[in-house]
């Protein structure tokens, strides 16, 4: 075999990526629209939950005030993380009225998706098996298939409102799990549950000797509802670790902040892990997530009520073009059912979303990217304002008109 073709299983199982996919799409759609007399609309994306709202200014001002010391642009190792794992503790503690210790129970992420992606290394031998919600977040499974873990399945029901049917799952199979990975307010759904489904989880979890692992991006942008959480339930530190991220409740996706929360033997182990793949943030972004934790806990209300009104405008003006829109209790997210027409088209939503961008420039994320049960659907982010997102809505009409 050519030294070329040398790679790794784990790099053939992971494949592209359903957003790198989107990716190569997107740049072949801009080349095109560049070309001279192509005509074609303006690319408007929503394929990525990247929102275009402003971060806390505070937030900012801290990051550019602590961007000329001198230890901004060192390495970070974990003991200068102290100070905001002390922020991150104190939030905890009004958040969600727990007490969490910032020297053994917080450690600082590259983004929730890094602390997602690299657990499975942490607690996982090859071969063991992790559940996973069918549909789930991409990095989700990636980590399991980086770990060379076993990948078992809960399909989610939207009969049932995506709820996770523990029961369906064998004695047997419980038995032999050593890990389960849960994230509500769920992405791709736009659903966001219900914390009896979480202390179900953990009820299995303590019986069955499973680590669970909690991604909680979205615990700030539930429209309907209160957020269900790890941290809410008085038996967090038997089993489980919580992921939260500064990139969706502050706007600060790209600065790649965020935490977990955990027992404290889990958050040592994953600590082991990550000081082996990396180090810290700079001071200087630290500096800016303490600021939004402290001085702008009011900035994930205000964003509610920007994606609450996009959410009601975007579903009217897909309903007008007759496509379905599911209700969508959590910030960001339609998840769209493929529309009757590509469904009597043959279309799958890979298939769909690829045309749709070729022939309207509105780009999607297809659902099969977020797993087998997320086929036949699509997720459309929120993530312009409401204008641009009705202008998409009719553009997509009248070529839905068309197939």
């Amino acid at each position: 075999m050519p030294i070329s073709e040398r790679l790794s299983q784990r790099v053939a199982q992971l494949g592209s990526g359903v957003f790198a996919r989107n990716d190569q799409r997107k740049l072949a759609y801009r080349r095109r629209q560049a070309e001279p007399a192509a005509g074609l609309p303006p690319l408007l994306d929503l394929s990525l939950g990247s929102t275009d709202l402003p971060p806390p200014p505070q937030a900012i001002e801290a990051i550019a005030a602590a961007l000329d010391q001198p230890q901004s642009s060192a390495y970070c190792l974990q003991a200068a993380t102290l100070p905001f794992r002390e922020a991150v503790a104190a939030w905890a503690g009004r958040r969600f009225g727990v007490a969490v210790d910032p020297q053994r129970e917080v450690l600082l992420l590259v983004g929730s998706q890094e602390g997602t992606a690299h657990l499975p290394l942490a607690v996982l031998n090859p071969g063991e098996p992790a559940l996973l919600l069918d549909p789930c977040y991409p990095s989700h499974r990636g980590g399991l298939q980086l770990a060379s873990a076993e990948t078992v399945l809960l399909p989610l029901d939207p009969q049932q409102g995506w709820r996770p049917a523990f029961e369906l799952l064998p004695s047997a199979s419980w038995d032999a799990l050593r890990l389960m990975v849960l994230g509500f307010p769920h992405n791709p759904t736009a659903t966001t549950g219900d914390q009896a489904w979480i202390d179900a989880a953990v009820a299995r979890a303590i019986d069955h000797d499973i680590v669970l692992a909690h991604d909680n991006p979205y615990v700030d942008l539930a429209l309907d509802g209160e957020a269900p959480a790890l941290l809410r339930h008085p038996d967090w530190r038997r089993c489980g670790i919580e992921f939260f991220s500064f990139s969706k409740g502050w706007c600060l996706g790209g600065y790649r902040l965020a935490f977990a929360i955990g027992a404290p033997w889990l958050i040592t182990a994953l600590g082991q892990l990550k000081a082996i793949v990396d180090f810290n943030q700079s001071l200087a972004l630290q500096a800016g997530a303490i600021a939004a934790l402290e001085q702008a806990p009011h900035w994930p209300e205000q964003l509610r009520q920007v994606y609450r009104e996009r959410r009601d405008r975007m579903a009217a003006a897909l309903g007008a073009q007759g496509w379905e829109v599911p209700h969508a209790s959590m910030a960001l997210y339609h998840w769209l059912p493929l529309p009757a027409a590509a469904r009597a088209g043959g279309l799958d939503s890979e298939a769909f979303c690829a045309a749709l961008l070729e022939g309207t420039g509105v780009c999607l994320t297809p659902g099969n990217g977020f797993g087998p049960g997320g086929e036949g659907w699509q997720r459309l982010a929120l993530v312009h304002p409401s204008d641009q997102l009705e202008a998409a809505a009719a553009r997509m009409g009248a070529w839905l008109q068309q197939l």
